[in-house]
């Protein structure tokens, strides 16, 4: 009963109980089309992603695999972590207004430069890189349009 007071076992219960709706869910839509993957591809593969890790959750927390005995609250990770959350929600919001490229630029930008602390001509250099390739890969190879934003891009 030690296991379940640690919140893993009812945490990895109900995100069990969320992978099997999106499970069910996305069983209704195309998984397959003549174009290629439909839109319940990656519901599918997502909802039985979240069911096989709240299931490894809540057998590591029964099995007291995950516990280590008087371990403290590493509160710098917690609030990297929340961070980076947020700057990922920043960037979700921007993204019609800014447009793909620009948002994630900026969302890399931010990780790089204030996450990992490091110089602000890596951050540009990183932010740029990752934004071309990843308009050379959706744009260009794949011809597949990201989300544009006010600036045309």
């Amino acid at each position: 009963m030690k296991a379940i007071r640690t919140g893993d076992v009812v945490s990895g219960a109900a995100l069990a109980g969320l992978g099997i709706y999106v499970v069910f869910e996305a069983r209704g839509w195309e998984y397959l089309g003549p174009d290629g993957p439909g839109p319940g591809f990656f519901p599918l593969w997502y909802g039985l992603g979240m069911l096989a890790f709240s299931v490894l959750l809540i057998a590591t927390s029964l099995t007291g695999a995950a516990r280590t005995a008087g371990a403290r609250v590493n509160w710098r990770e917690i609030r990297s972590a929340l961070t980076a959350w947020a700057g990922l929600a920043a960037c979700v919001g921007l993204l019609k207004v800014l447009g793909f490229l620009l948002a994630f630029a900026l969302f890399t930008f931010f990780l790089v430069a204030v996450l990992y602390r490091r110089p602000i001509l890596s951050a540009i250099v990183f932010a740029a890189g990752t934004a071309t390739g990843f308009y050379l890969l959706f744009s260009v190879a794949l011809n597949v349009d990201l989300p544009r934003g006010v600036l045309g891009f």
